[in-house]
């Protein structure tokens, strides 16, 4: 079973997704850092939702389909669970009706704020400040530790 461990190195798996979430979680060991990160990441990606389907609908839809892309080349288990992850914010954007503009920009700049504060307590940069593929790791991050609580393989 796969687990992110407080001691995991980045190189520990032959799995691309193991070790890029091993190396994630090298600057998420501060449990109130990990707290603010399990809500604020979920939050994140809902606003950006939004604030792509403000734009236009189809910018949101082509940004989850590439998403999807991406997180297939990683691990069928985390592609199913980000398609649903991601099928349930696209109901909330459609929910937000006309203030979706308004409400995702207020809570895209909410939840940014509330990571960096999270960084500033853990001490250590954001991983995706070296690598921008990591802003697709932390959803993933999220969800191997609620994988993990569930005793759920990956």
């Amino acid at each position: 079973m796969s687990t992110i461990t407080e001691d995991a190195a980045p190189a520990a798996s032959p799995r691309k997704v193991d070790r890029l979430l091993a190396h994630y979680a090298l600057s998420h060991q501060n449990p109130r850092n990990e707290a603010i990160h399990f809500v604020a990441i979920p939050l994140i990606l809902l606003s950006l939702l939004g604030l792509l389907y403000a734009a236009h609908p189809w910018a949101a839809y082509l940004f989850v389909l590439a998403s999807m892309v991406y997180y297939a080349t990683l691990s069928i288990t985390f592609l199913m669970a980000m398609a649903a992850v991601s099928a349930v914010a696209l109901l909330l954007v459609h929910a937000m009706g006309s203030w979706v503009l308004p409400l995702s920009a207020a809570i895209f700049v909410g939840a940014w704020i509330a990571q960096f504060i999270g960084h500033r307590i853990e001490g250590r940069k954001p991983s995706f400040l070296e690598d921008l593929q990591y802003l697709w790791v932390g959803p993933l991050f999220v969800l191997a530790k609620l994988f993990g609580r569930l005793g759920l393989r990956w």
